[in-house]
C-alpha cells in the first residue's frame, strides 16, 4: 500500500487540525498514513486516528513515497534529518513566517491532496554538507547540514578567534563572533541574516561569511562545491560551538578543526510546480517589483516584444 509520512509542528494546534483533514482525505483516496510518535498525541487530539506510529529517526521515512511537513523550515529541517537516508522527498507547507523552504502555504492543502494521490509532483536534490571536527589530529564528532554548519563563539563576552582554510592553503585569521558555511539552499537562511549574497538552489557551490569579524578582510566568500572549508579555533582562551542547522551542536575547544565540505547525501524536496526562483524570493521576502517593464509584463500588458 502506498504510504505517506505526515509531520507536524507539534506545539501549532492548527498543524494538527490542518494535518488531520489532510490524512482523512489521503486515507480516503486509499492512501495509509504514518505519523511520528511524538506528533501521535495533538494529532489523535485533532481527530486523526487508525494510522501507523513510529519513532522519530531517521527509519522514520523508509517505505514512504514522500513526506508532507506542515510547519516552519524549522520543522522542514526536522523532517529532512529523517528522509535523507532514505532518500524520501519533502513535501512543506508552510504555517511559520518565511518558509523558505516550503513549497505551498496551508490554503493549497486542497491541491497538495490532488498532487500527492496522482503523484503530479516532481523531485529535486539538493546539496547539502559534511562536518568533520578533529582535536589533535583525532576526530571527535561528525555531522551534516541542508541549511549550514556554523561556527560560533561559545561566550558572549569573548570574541572567536579563527582560521580560515579553503583546499589546504590558509587565508586569513579573524576574532569574530563566528563563521556561516552554507549550501546555496541555505542561503536565505542565517548566511542571509550574516551578509551573504543569495545563490540560486540548482547552482553548485559552498559559502562561508565571517560574523562580525574584526579585520579588513571579512568578506564573503563563494567557493567550488568540491572544495574543502576549514575553520581552525585558534588562541588559548577562545572556545567555539557547531552548529548544523540551528539542530545539532557540538563544543569546540581551543585547537579544535571543522571541515566541511560537499555531503556525500542529499535532501529531495518535491516541487508542485516550476515557479522560478526569483519569483519565490520576491514572494517570501515581499520585494518591490513596481515599475517592471520586462518582456514577460509587455505580453500580460498586450504589447509586443
Amino acid at each position: 500500500m502506498r504510504c505517506v509520512l505526515v509531520i507536524v509542528h507539534s506545539a501549532r494546534p492548527e498543524a494538527a487540525v490542518h494535518a488531520a483533514s489532510f490524512a482523512a482525505r489521503l486515507r480516503t483516496a486509499g492512501l495509509a498514513i504514518r505519523v511520528l510518535e511524538v506528533d501521535a498525541g495533538i494529532l489523535a487530539s485533532a481527530g486523526l486516528t487508525d494510522v501507523e506510529v513510529v519513532p522519530e529517526g531517521t527509519g522514520a521515512s523508509a517505505g514512504c513515497e514522500v513526506a508532507v511537513v506542515l510547519g516552519g523550515d524549522g520543522t522542514i529541517l526536522r523532517a529532512a534529518e529523517m528522509c535523507r537516508d532514505a532518500e524520501t522527498p519533502v513535501l512543506g507547507v508552510n504555517l511559520g513566517h518565511v518558509g523558505f523552504l516550503a513549497e505551498v502555504d496551508a490554503e493549497d492543502l486542497d491541491e497538495v491532496v490532488r498532487r500527492v494521490v496522482a503523484r503530479d509532483y516532481t523531485v529535486q536534490d539538493r546539496l547539502t554538507v559534511d562536518v568533520d571536527v578533529s582535536v589533535g589530529g583525532t576526530s571527535v564528532a561528525t555531522n551534516w547540514a541542508l541549511n549550514e554548519a556554523s561556527i560560533e563563539k561559545a561566550s558572549r563576552g569573548r570574541m572567536l578567534e579563527v582560521v580560515v582554510e579553503i583546499d589546504g592553503r590558509p587565508v586569513s585569521r579573524w576574532g569574530c563572533d563566528g563563521v556561516v558555511c552554507a549550501t546555496p539552499t541555505g542561503s536565505t537562511a542565517y548566511n542571509f541574516s550574516a551578509g551573504g549574497p543569495i545563490v540560486w538552489p540548482e547552482v553548485e557551490a559552498l559559502l562561508m561569511v565571517p560574523i562580525s569579524a574584526h579585520a579588513l578582510f571579512a568578506r564573503p566568500l563563494v567557493v567550488s562545491p568540491d572544495s574543502t572549508v576549514a575553520v581552525e579555533v585558534v588562541g588559548d582562551q577562545s572556545t567555539g560551538v557547531l552548529w548544523c542547522d540551528g539542530r545539532r551542536a557540538a563544543d569546540l575547544p581551543s585547537g579544535a578543526r571543522v571541515e566541511v565540505r560537499r555531503g556525500r547525501h542529499r535532501v529531495r524536496l518535491a516541487r508542485l510546480g516550476p515557479e522560478p526562483f526569483a519569483d519565490r524570493l520576491v514572494r517570501k521576502f515581499d520585494l518591490p517589483v513596481e515599475g517592471w517593464r520586462g518582456t514577460a509584463a509587455r505580453r500580460l500588458a498586450g504589447g509586443s516584444d
